[in-house]
């Protein structure tokens, strides 16, 4: 099924502010859009809008050609968000924050768990308390939730950060794999996205 993510006129308002205003764009099956800006441009409250965490000022975000507000549980049921900070409970091991992260989930997909904590190079740290972990072995947990449900968007904020060359490199092919088997992203970062599907808007506020 080809989905489709339209942004209308979008306008995000903070301190009486106008981080960014008359927003157009739209994201199909089979792509993939970064967003940038200068720090404080907006592009996490971008991101917490899509995906109705946050109302804009002014606009609409549609999901097939429908508002979100009108489908909010098939909405959210079709995405996935990993914010900027990782969302990981400190006093839980990685093994269990991803169960729990599958339990939560609308389409969870029959994964191995241990496999899933493996792939993302977390081998011989699933029963460990997640707040002995380094910041970016955190980050591979929560990057990890990407392989246990099947949604078609992914909402990704600074999906790079903290992590060492090869975590990077996996984030990438998660990505391209992602794409190409006809799934959607969104992503803030810093990092040079390689990808030829790769498209761009910046935010100027």
């Amino acid at each position: 099924m080809t989905h489709i993510l339209t942004a209308k006129d979008l306008m995000c308002v903070r301190d009486d502010r106008v981080l960014f205003e008359n927003l157009n764009f739209s994201i199909t099956s089979g792509q993939l859009l970064q967003i940038e800006g200068h720090n404080g441009s907006g592009k996490t409250s971008l991101l917490r809008i899509l995906c109705g965490l946050a109302l804009p000022a002014e606009g609409e975000i549609h999901w097939n050609n429908q508002n979100i507000d009108d489908i909010r549980y098939d909405y959210h049921a079709d995405l996935i968000y990993i914010g900027h900070a990782h969302g990981v409970k400190s006093e839980l091991t990685p093994l269990e924050n991803l169960k729990i992260a599958q339990l939560l989930s609308a389409t969870p997909l029959e994964t191995d768990l241990e496999l899933a904590l493996q792939k993302v190079g977390l081998r011989g740290f699933e029963d460990v308390l997640s707040r002995t972990l380094s910041a970016g072995q955190q980050r591979r947990v929560s990057l990890a939730r990407l392989l246990i449900s099947k949604t078609a968007l992914w909402i990704l904020d600074e999906p790079f950060t903290s992590l060492d060359k090869a975590g990077i490199q996996y984030v990438e092919e998660l990505l391209e794999n992602h794409i190409e088997n006809g799934g959607m992203a969104i992503l803030t970062s810093h990092h040079t996205v390689q990808n030829p599907r790769l498209q761009k808007i910046h935010l100027n506020g």
